[in-house]
């Protein structure tokens, strides 16, 4: 029961999706250029696919520690099961998580050891303080959802020459878009957990958006936010090219529009629930549509990898 509560603290679930997230980036959108069978065997991309995992799960300890009391008014069930395990040995497991991280980061490079530990400390100090704000905290807690993801993308540039720069401006334009997409959301999701766990947020003297502003705001922002998610999608899809993943971003419109609607018709921490797994389906969705940009490479990989 211990291994399951440890499990349940670091959100086992979701390591293996962001290991998975971080590689389909590299090979379809990222490095396209490079062969996916490169990509999987080389190992420094592995050590820093593999730190920025064991960086989450430490983040999701910290921040189980600081939300402990909070979490048993939002979440009693998970809370109890989390429980079983010691504040003294959570922290334990979250230095060793650490110190890992930052071992496999200093194999790759001092750059990659200098962020790693940068990330470590700013997901420490979001769950100490900055969380605990209204607008700084949500765009924090999504920006360092996305920031796993930069660590792979400046590996990728640091191997490029500062004349092959330009030529790769376009190719980081689509990146940026992407990037922005799930952006917003992660900032979407951070917001609707807001408007879920105001029970909680309120005894325990959070100040977020539905706390400080209400729900009508609050709602009025994520609005605004899901509206603006046209913009980057406006790019991905009509001005370059992204293969068949444009199928995903045409029903992500669907979703959301749906997702609007329902919005304005919720107020109970059930319904904004339902909301918020949503919003992961899509997330997660995205994640594995990321091989419609350029199928062929799944065909073109079991062949390399057979003949390897």
């Amino acid at each position: 029961m211990k291994i399951v509560s440890l499990f349940s603290v670091v959100r086992g679930y979701n390591i293996p999706i962001i290991v998975l997230a971080q590689y389909l980036s590299a090979i379809f959108i990222l490095a396209p250029e490079i062969r996916a069978l490169d990509i999987l065997l080389d190992f420094y991309l592995f050590l820093i696919v593999f730190a920025s995992a064991i960086t989450i799960a430490s983040g999701y300890i910290i921040n189980n520690f600081y939300d402990s009391q909070k979490d048993l008014i939002n979440r009693p069930n998970k809370s109890m099961l989390d429980r079983l395990i010691s504040q003294k040995t959570k922290l334990t497991v979250y230095f060793c998580l650490n110190f890992l991280a930052v071992l496999m980061a200093s194999i790759v490079s001092w750059r990659a050891f200098l962020f790693f530990s940068a990330y470590i400390f700013l997901i420490w100090f979001y769950s100490h303080k900055i969380k605990k704000y209204p607008i700084i905290g949500n765009l924090m807690s999504a920006l360092l959802a996305v920031t796993p993801f930069f660590a792979i993308l400046l590996y990728f540039y640091n191997k490029i020459s500062f004349e092959d720069i330009e030529n790769h401006m376009s190719h980081f334009v689509v990146i940026s878009a992407h990037a922005v997409f799930l952006f917003l959301l992660l900032l979407i999701r951070e917001m609707i957990k807001d408007l879920e766990n105001l029970k909680g947020d309120l005894v325990t003297n959070y100040r977020t958006i539905p706390v400080i502003y209400g729900e009508k705001i609050s709602k009025q922002i994520i609005t605004a936010l899901t509206i603006s998610t046209i913009f980057p999608v406006y790019i991905l899809v009509n001005v370059y090219d992204v293969g068949y993943m444009d199928i995903y971003f045409y029903v992500c419109f669907g979703v959301l529009l749906f997702f609007l609607i329902f919005l304005w018709k919720s107020d109970s921490k059930e319904q904004f629930l339902k909301l918020h797994n949503l919003l992961k389906f899509l997330i997660v969705s995205g994640v594995f549509c990321i091989v419609l940009i350029n199928p062929s490479v799944l065909w073109h990989g079991r062949e390399l990898i057979s003949n390897y």
